[in-house]
């Protein structure tokens, strides 16, 4: 838990650091395209028009749990796009900046959160957009939507768990960012992105067992709050095995970074 509280003092003290390279990375990606940043915006709009035509429109899933499809599947490809895009990015932050880390001074604990800011900016993008999409198709502003901001905090501390672990193991066992890949291409139809298992037509252990992926518990907890469905603390045991599993990730990858931090340059 020492090495915790070390990892948290660590993205504190270095948050200017962390927001500055963030915005230079965001600029330095796409300097050479014509629409520079618009992608940034773009890129994940067009992939929720692809899903929404190809399962929205061909596979004709008209509306899930009484809501009309588009909306509900916008509102939980939002979240997933930007912890899809921060997960792998995050992955290889240590190894890809190595001569950073080499030639100064740096936090490398810092290094998978710099990840998690410079793809925020898509996510903001995409929350604005599915909110608009909720309004035109009939959702109207409730008291839930401040649940956002428990789903929002949920959802980085998922993220800083991962990225620690991840960027750790990923420079001990350099196959690991590609499992992980496949890994998440998975993930994405197990999460509950696309498809409702919550409901009747699921048999009930495979969907318990699918309820224990911590991404789910994200994605339907931005759809619960848009849709004002209910709390999170409705759902005690969700929420109490989504921390656990948080709380592993944080626990492990710190051990771990704390452990090969002076040797990550040798091991790179």
């Amino acid at each position: 838990m020492k090495e915790v509280v070390t990892l948290f003092k660590e993205q504190f003290k270095n948050m200017g650091i962390i927001f500055r390279i963030s915005r230079y990375e965001d600029m330095a990606n796409y300097q050479s395209h014509y629409l520079g940043l618009v992608w940034e915006y773009l890129y994940p709009l067009i992939q929720i028009g692809i899903y929404w035509i190809v399962f929205g429109v061909g596979l004709k899933h008209g509306q899930s749990n009484g809501v009309d499809y588009l909306p509900w599947m916008v509102i939980g490809i939002t979240p997933w796009f930007y912890m899809n895009r921060a997960t792998l990015d995050a992955s290889k932050s240590i190894y890809q900046r190595v001569g950073m880390v080499s030639k100064m001074k740096f936090p490398v604990s810092a290094l998978p959160s710099i990840k998690l800011v410079s793809n925020l900016s898509s996510f903001w993008t995409m929350m604005v957009f599915s909110i608009i999409v909720g309004l035109l198709y009939g959702v109207r502003p409730n008291i839930h939507w401040f649940e956002w901001l428990y789903y929002f905090f949920a959802m980085l501390m998922l993220l800083l768990a991962l990225g620690i672990f991840n960027s750790a193991v990923s420079v001990l066992i350099r196959d690991f960012h590609m499992l992980l890949q496949s890994a998440m291409r998975m993930l994405f139809y197990i999460s509950g992105v696309l498809f409702n298992f919550e409901t009747s037509s699921f048999p009930p252990l495979f969907a318990r067992i699918l309820q224990l992926n911590p991404f789910f518990y994200v994605v339907s907890g931005f759809r619960e709050a848009l849709f004002g469905t209910g709390w999170f603390w409705q759902r005690p045991t969700l929420t109490i095995e989504f921390w656990l599993i948080v709380l592993f990730f944080l626990l492990v990858g710190s051990h771990l970074h704390y452990k090969f931090r002076a040797r990550f340059v040798d091991l790179i």
